[in-house]
């Protein structure tokens, strides 16, 4: 018994420990956000509330039946039902009926009021994609700047271990008598300066991991980590595209697009719909009714009265539409504006889309252009590093100018950090104007 008393405890602790040492890929955050985000959950429901409007208009098309049941205690002089005389007795009566009807003919409406919730329901399908891209990329963004803080973090904590080496090595040339007391104290003070900047580096990833921890709605700050993988620079095959070339791309592929287009169709269609009222309505009609009373003149029994005094009724109906205020004529007019509209709205998405995607190219081209820079900028700054460590070494270099160089080196190692990160992200942000789908995205 206390063996597994202590199998299951220890099973409780794994659990636990395992639960708080999760660490989250970009996959996973990214699924997550998906699934979880409440903006694109306030977009999947309207997508079922346009169902509901599509299932409203297949309804329109069926016929509609009623039943009524009427029972009552009648006394003093009134009415039998059953003989339509007046009788000065108490009586029970019940009358029941059904009626049915169907609509032949409304101007086409119903028909293009289903056309209408169909497109509907696409604008809202293409509004819940746009938003799913939107928040991916929130969340990449998000993602990257946690890597840049950790990787920063993990440049000063290199640089400040061989500044600690060099200072317990200073500090044994000065007890010599080699060197003066001022370059050890120009590097204690580089020392404290890096520990400065650990602490700011330290502080900057808790900052990006909560920002990142409330994008997706995730409450247990303390505990949330992620992948801390290596990212390279991959997919910039898609900058081999002209501007134009991805901008024609676009404007086949991208929702902002597609749902401005839907929208106008809708516009369209409202016009359809409010001109139908200017047409006749034509319906059929069905009534059934009986009735019975305890009181029957004839002294018939239930079923019988329910058989013999039951009476129907069917027909056409037909409504002529005359004048209305000139309420269709105005409603038609509006419909017509918000055509134009809708005009408007799909040519400015249109330029809105070519601005951002050409404005997307020219920052992907600017920021592999800081990129290979500060590859070179790196590349420089270490050669000039071995340098003056090697001049600092044999006394030919003083403290001061040899922490300048220094600081040069990180600066540049955190600049290549920063440049290849961003790189990253606009090249995703060219990818999905591509049109490739926001799962596909190359890292």
């Amino acid at each position: 018994m206390k063996k597994s008393i202590l199998l299951a405890c220890l099973f409780l602790i794994s659990a636990v420990v395992t639960a708080q040492t999760k660490k989250w890929s970009l996959q996973e955050c990214v699924e997550y956000a998906l699934e979880n985000n409440i903006s694109i959950k306030q977009s999947a429901l309207d997508v079922e509330a346009a169902d509901i409007d599509r299932s409203d208009a297949i309804g329109n098309f069926l016929p509609s039946l009623n039943a009524q049941i009427n029972a009552s205690s009648n006394g003093g002089l009134s009415i039998n039902p059953t003989n339509n005389r007046f009788e000065s007795t108490r009586f029970t009566s019940l009358s029941a009926g059904a009626s049915t009807n169907l609509t032949l003919f409304d101007g086409l409406r119903n028909l293009r009021q289903l056309q209408r919730s169909k497109l509907s329901k696409l604008a809202s399908q293409y509004s819940l994609e746009l938003m799913k891209d939107d928040i991916a990329l929130f969340v990449a963004n998000s993602y990257l700047q946690v890597l840049f803080n950790k990787q920063n973090l993990e440049v000063l904590r290199s640089q400040n271990e061989v500044t600690q080496k060099q200072l317990d090595r200073t500090q044994d040339l000065v007890d010599a008598g080699v060197l003066p007391k001022g370059d050890l104290l120009e590097i204690q003070a580089t020392a404290a300066s890096e520990q400065q900047r650990i602490i700011v580096a330290e502080n900057n990833i808790q900052v990006s991991l909560i920002s990142l921890a409330q994008l997706l709605l995730i409450k247990d700050y303390q505990n949330f980590d992620i992948v801390e993988a290596e990212y390279n620079v991959v997919g910039d095959e898609i900058l081999e595209n002209t501007p134009y070339e991805l901008i024609e791309k676009a404007k086949e592929e991208r929702y902002e697009i597609k749902i401005a287009q839907e929208q106008k169709k809708i516009a369209e269609k409202d016009v359809e719909i409010s001109k139908g009222a200017y047409l006749p309505t034509l319906s059929a009609f069905y009534n059934y009714n009986t009735r019975y009373s305890d009181n029957d003149a004839f002294n018939r029994n239930f079923n019988t009265q329910i058989y013999e005094n039951d009476g129907t009724s069917y027909g056409l109906q037909l409504n002529i539409p005359v004048l209305n205020g000139f309420a269709t004529r105005n409603q038609v007019k509006r419909n017509l504006i918000n055509v134009e509209r809708a005009n408007y709205r799909l040519e400015q998405a249109e330029l809105d889309l070519e601005a951002n995607v050409y404005q997307a190219y020219v920052d992907a081209q600017g920021a592999l252009k800081a990129y290979e820079a500060a590859v070179l900028a790196l590349e420089a700054q270490d050669q000039a590093y071995e340098y003056a460590t090697e001049r600092f070494n044999v006394g030919l270099t003083n403290a001061f100018d040899f922490s300048q160089v220094k600081l040069r080196l990180e600066n540049a190692q955190t600049e290549l950090l920063r440049t290849k990160y961003d790189y990253i992200f606009k090249l995703k942000v060219i990818e999905l104007y591509f049109g490739i789908p926001v799962t596909d995205l190359k890292f």
